[in-house]
């Protein structure tokens, strides 16, 4: 599944203010809320639920909260660079700079997990990630974000 079909232009945030986890979390479903049409406490606290299982800050100052939410129709990618990076408690200890929010329908099953490996592998790249790093405005980040992912061996 192309990257296209989860996250739209309009889905990016260039230069996200934070100043932590919590607030991060709470920006990126205030957006998510006003760009899918779903309650923005919902998402917010389908995100922190899934935050207590373990963090979704997945190392190399990248994270990807993830949930699903019962009225979804589809997936739904929304990606922010933080201004400055915070603490997100990832499994490396480095601070988070690269956030990809990723909401599924409740029965996607193994979309979610697809979409979420997809993600992953494409943040994890160094390249991709620099490139995302270097990036200051939403259409230079989208078109990173959408450009054909690297072969995998």
């Amino acid at each position: 599944m192309p990257l296209t079909d989860i996250v739209a232009p309009n889905a990016i945030i260039p230069a996200l203010k934070v100043n932590g986890k919590k607030q991060a979390i709470q920006e990126l479903a205030a957006r998510a809320a006003e760009l899918s049409g779903q309650n923005e406490r919902v998402i917010f606290e389908i995100l922190l639920q899934r935050e207590k299982l373990g963090s979704t800050g997945i190392g190399h100052g990248i994270a990807i909260p993830h949930g699903k939410l019962p009225k979804l129709e589809r997936l739904f990618g929304l990606f922010a660079r933080l201004e400055r990076a915070v603490d997100f408690e990832s499994l490396d200890g480095q601070p988070v700079d690269l956030v990809f929010l990723l909401l599924a329908p409740e029965g996607a099953g193994a979309d979610h997990l697809k979409a979420l490996a997809q993600v992953a592998r494409l943040l994890r790249d160094p390249e991709t990630a620099n490139k995302l790093r270097e990036s200051r405005d939403a259409e230079a980040l989208y078109a990173v974000l959408t450009m054909t992912p690297p072969a995998t061996a």
